[in-house]
């Protein structure tokens, strides 16, 4: 196992610029469970005075220049920047994220802050034509876009740095304030990146960051001062956030069973290897990962051949170790439903390809060929490291069987025919359309997020910056 240093003392909770102390949670390693830090939480008080201190500094904040903006985007952007192998190893200890794929991580967050930085503009206000109605002859209108105001970022375990940088980073650009409450499962990411924050020039009492119990979320979710939320999790849980959220603007980034097409004009070998990393890379634990692969009849065999192949040879281990692919799951309560939802599929008919074997909170990555479509493990997000094997007949089979009622995040095909993607842009009930190339990537600088149940709202800096603000109507008649 390679080394584990756990953080030295108790992490304090950010409040109005300073790090508070509290009721201390043990986080813990899930590879192998040992204690990483030690995390105080915030309480009823310490959530009442942050939201006061947002709505006293809100004005503040959004009558910042743009240079200042720039600023203080560029300040955390730096600090990252320079912290960057500390921000990739805590991400690793708290999350059990390989390694290479904890440093992509902090180069994704990087970039986040860098388009913050490049979209931190003064807004323009657009000229309305209102001459041309009767009765408007003598008034101009001008519309302006504004920060909606105080906001609150919940935000997942799986991307404890760039999920945050995806909400807080557009928030800075137009001069929101903000709270971000962590996953309590990885919290000490976000802490870290609290010291950033507190060394740029951010008007106090204009950010937070609290972790606190889950009890205390409707609290902050119903609370008066908070104008936006923006959740990504689960799709039961962002639902019922939605729920006890009247009269507020609410984003959610929630759940996707990702599908991927394989046509037979397809790369073989790069679909195989990008769909294993896909699917299992971190143990799929990632709302866009590979869980349905289609392949056309014709080059079924070859393909599962070599994906079985391609999967057995990834390495599982110790996520600090370099080679190492996927790592366990968070928790052995999150490996325990992926064998139970594995076990389903086998017991209607399902067959194991390779994989099927838990130890601990590890799963081996396993794929599964003749499951009913009916399933869970096709239905629903997994979230986990199993996918399922499909043959199809021709490209518009394909589709309908990727065309799932409920979710839509991502989907992928592999093909060399234009006439192929064009087909599968139109037609496939998705919010990204990714070509020859897996589901799971995406580009910080577009839209993000999912339609039906697996969401409202987009991600990505500008797309976020949109919903961030809102238009402010100037209607002025001229005096004679």
């Amino acid at each position: 196992m390679a080394e584990l240093v756990p953080i030295d003392g108790d992490q304090g909770f950010w409040l109005n610029g300073k790090q508070r102390t509290g009721p201390a949670v043990i986080v813990r390693n899930p590879f192998g469970g040992a204690v990483v830090g030690r995390v105080c939480r915030a309480g009823v008080d310490d959530i009442e005075a942050a939201m006061a201190a947002m709505t006293a500094s809100g004005q503040r904040l959004a009558e910042q220049s743009a240079a200042d903006r720039k600023g203080a985007i560029g300040a955390v952007m730096a600090g990252l920047q320079a912290g960057h192998e500390e921000f990739a190893r805590l991400i690793t200890l708290e999350t059990a994220k390989p390694i290479r794929a904890a440093r992509g991580e902090v180069d994704r967050a990087i970039m986040t802050f860098r388009l913050a930085m490049e979209a931190c503009n003064a807004p323009e206000a657009q000229a309305i034509p209102v001459q041309s109605q009767p009765g408007f002859a003598d008034y101009t209108c001008r519309v302006m876009r504004v920060p909606i105001g105080p906001c609150l970022f919940i935000t997942p375990f799986n991307f404890p740095l760039n999920l945050v940088a995806h909400k807080i980073a557009p928030a800075m650009a137009v001069g929101c304030p903000f709270i971000i409450k962590p996953s309590d499962r990885t919290p000490l990411t976000a802490l870290r990146l609290g010291r950033l924050l507190a060394a740029a020039n951010l008007p106090v009492g204009s950010w937070h960051v609290l972790p606190v119990p889950i009890e205390q979320i409707h609290m902050m979710v119903r609370h008066a001062a908070i104008r936006l939320i923006s959740f990504t999790g689960s799709e039961t849980v962002g639902w019922e956030l939605r729920r006890h959220a009247a009269g507020k603007v609410v984003l959610l980034e929630l759940g996707s069973n990702s599908p991927v097409v394989v046509e037979p004009d397809a790369d073989l070998p790069d679909a195989v290897r990008r769909i294993a990393r896909g699917a299992f890379g971190f143990s799929g634990q990632s709302c866009i990962s590979v869980q349905r692969i289609y392949v056309q009849r014709s080059i079924a065999p070859d393909f599962v051949e070599q994906l079985v192949a391609e999967t057995r040879g990834l390495h599982c281990g110790d996520p600090m170790i370099e080679s190492t692919d996927a790592g366990p799951m968070i928790d052995l309560a999150a490996a325990e439903r992926v064998e139970q939802w594995v076990n389903e599929a086998v017991e209607q008919g399902g067959r194991y390809l390779c994989g099927g074997r838990r130890r601990g909170n590890f799963y081996e990555p396993t794929l599964l060929a003749d499951v009913p479509d009916h399933l869970r493990i096709v239905r629903r997000e997994l979230f986990g490291p199993a996918a399922v094997i499909k043959e199809y007949a021709d490209i518009g089979e394909a589709i309908r069987l990727c065309n799932d009622p409920r979710l839509g995040i991502h989907a992928g095909i592999f093909t060399r025919n234009s006439a192929a993607s064009d087909l599968a842009v139109r037609e496939l009930d998705f919010a990204g359309v990714v070509i020859n190339d897996v589901p799971a990537n995406r580009a910080e600088a577009m839209p993000y997020g999912g339609i039906k149940f697996s969401g409202l709202g987009r991600e990505g800096v500008r797309y976020a910056m949109e919903h961030f603000t809102q238009p402010k109507a100037v209607l002025h008649r001229k005096e004679t």
